[in-house]
């Protein structure tokens, strides 16, 4: 038990280093958020590049740049695209938080891409002939109509990739961020006791992780009640 406080008391109350794991997951929280919105915005655009590009030849060069992005982007690991950003294309920018949460959104949005693409393709076609019956344009038959649908079917996929991208900001300490990770390594560093830190970052992480898929079962819940009424 001696050992115990000791080892909390190292890592948490000398020199105020709780104030380092604090900081460190209202970064990591900042970033996963503001990432994943990127991500649905660039995403949601790609989707409907996409399906619109199957009946328009005037989406053609858009469908293959989005195409692109999304093989670029899923085949390269996001700590790599995470310091090509920050020491060669942002290499000007200062704020390193705001380089991490371009680099993960844009990396988040190659993924939601697809989950947006099968939500659209999800709703059933003769919601567009319904809108195309009222007198509305393809893009207002998306918006109105085919898009809210879709988004309600892809409501828990995005939930799951907010907690997966909340768990993938853990490299971001590989530029000058102080992360929930980071925050962990810097103790670390300082009480040379790898075993509480670092066990801390982890339950940390677990914590959240239960408490947003918690969120997002309450949510699932309330859609599926919806759907039966």
């Amino acid at each position: 038990m001696e050992d115990f406080i000791n080892s909390f008391n190292k890592t948490f109350v000398i020199e105020g280093r709780y104030k380092l794991f604090v900081s460190g997951i209202k970064n990591t929280i900042f970033i996963a958020f503001f990432a994943t919105l990127i991500g649905i915005i660039i995403g949601v655009f790609i989707a409907i590049v996409k399906t619109n590009a199957k009946n328009n030849k005037k989406f053609f060069v858009l469908d293959k740049l989005c195409s692109f992005y999304v093989t670029i982007i899923r085949g390269t690991p996001v700590v790599v695209q995470l310091l090509i950003m920050y020491y060669t294309i942002f290499v000007n920018i200062d704020n390193s938080i705001l380089v991490a949460i371009l680099t993960f959104g844009f990396n988040s949005g190659a993924y939601v891409s697809e989950i947006a693409r099968a939500g659209i393709e999800s709703v059933d076609k003769g919601q567009i002939e319904a809108g195309m019956s009222l007198g509305l344009d393809n893009k207002k038959t998306m918006i109105f109509i085919i898009f809210p649908q879709a988004l309600k079917n892809i409501l828990p996929a995005l939930g799951n990739e907010f907690i997966a991208l909340l768990k993938e900001t853990a490299v971001a300490g590989y530029v000058p961020i102080i992360d929930l990770t980071k925050a962990g390594d810097i103790v670390r560093s300082r009480t040379w006791e790898p075993f509480f830190p670092l066990y801390s970052v982890a339950l940390f992480y677990l914590i959240m992780v239960i408490g947003l898929s918690s969120i997002q079962k309450r949510l699932e819940r309330r859609l599926s009640e919806s759907d039966r009424n």
